[in-house]
């Protein structure tokens, strides 16, 4: 049985932003990244209690964020979802309680206005369908499913083995009961929320920025997995498509928000899960 999770609520000007987790734990920096062994982990001690633990083990979270905006409920990424074969073991044919945390935080399913993916790895499209009568359906049946087109496109082309069967049954059917719209990097949900193009991790990665009353937020998705990647900028992600481009955007979107200038609401990070990118000699260090 999954874990209760508390829910975290932001506000940016007049925008709420909630997080619903699916998952959180310890997990074997390796996983990550290849350079993340516990000695060089520990290296970084600001990066405890909330994002490692006293062995040099990563902390890291699977989440999705409820944005309301002006009207809208937009769900972003959302987790891994149930009753689905994955290869990762704790992943496979969940029966987890994400749909239920998610009513009890304030968005049953059938108020959620928008879904957008930042990209189509497993961990970001789960919950897009569920199980029913032995066929997979939209979870959201009032929601228009934003799918970077270029995301979209890549995956088409490229999805062979477990990538297939994420899209078969967590993107494909969705398109085909009419409710997904392929947007474009910029797109505008609402005059407070549009998509910034991060690329790297995958090809049409994008992020949210929202910006509401002179106050300013941003979705990661990808481009950051966890806090640690702001003291080891280079350090890529095991499963960026392009790891130097991912480099780049990470670097650039470090520079833009270095300094407390921006909210950064990790789609990884552990709880507090929300806090600032501040200068620390020539990389950076993440504060809550």
């Amino acid at each position: 049985m999954d874990t209760t999770y508390p829910v975290l609520r932001w506000q940016v000007g007049e925008a709420r932003i909630a997080r619903v987790v699916e998952a959180e734990g310890p997990t074997p920096g390796t996983f990550l990244f290849a350079d993340a062994t516990p000695e060089k982990l520990l290296q970084h001690a600001w990066l405890q209690p909330h994002f490692m633990t006293a062995e040099g083990m990563l902390i890291s979270s699977i989440h999705a964020f409820a944005v309301e905006s002006q009207g809208r409920v937009i769900v972003v990424d959302t987790c891994i979802g149930n009753d689905k074969p994955r290869a990762v073991k704790n992943w496979n044919l969940r029966k987890g309680r994400f749909l239920e945390d998610l009513a009890e935080a304030g968005f049953a399913r059938e108020r959620v206005t928008h879904v957008l993916c930042t990209h189509l790895h497993v961990d970001h499209v789960g919950w897009n369908t569920i199980l029913e009568d032995g066929r997979w359906r939209p979870t959201f049946p009032n929601a228009r499913y934003l799918i970077g087109r270029r995301e979209y496109e890549y995956w088409s082309a490229h999805a062979e083995g477990q990538d297939r069967v994420i899209q078969d049954d967590s993107v494909r059917p969705v398109l085909e009961a009419g409710l997904a719209d392929l947007v474009e990097p910029g797109h505008q949900l609402t005059p407070e929320v549009r998509l910034e193009a991060t690329p790297g991790h995958t090809p049409g990665h994008v992020s949210v920025r929202i910006s509401s009353r002179g106050e300013e937020a941003t979705i990661t998705g990808d481009l950051m997995h966890h806090p640690v990647q702001c003291g080891e900028p280079r350090w890529a992600s095991n499963f960026d498509v392009d790891p130097e481009q991912a480099r780049l955007t990470r670097r650039s979107f470090l520079e833009r928000c270095r300094d407390g200038k921006v909210l950064v609401l990790g789609t990884h990070f552990a709880a507090p899960t929300g806090g600032r990118v501040v200068s620390d000699g020539k990389a950076f260090r993440f504060t809550c």
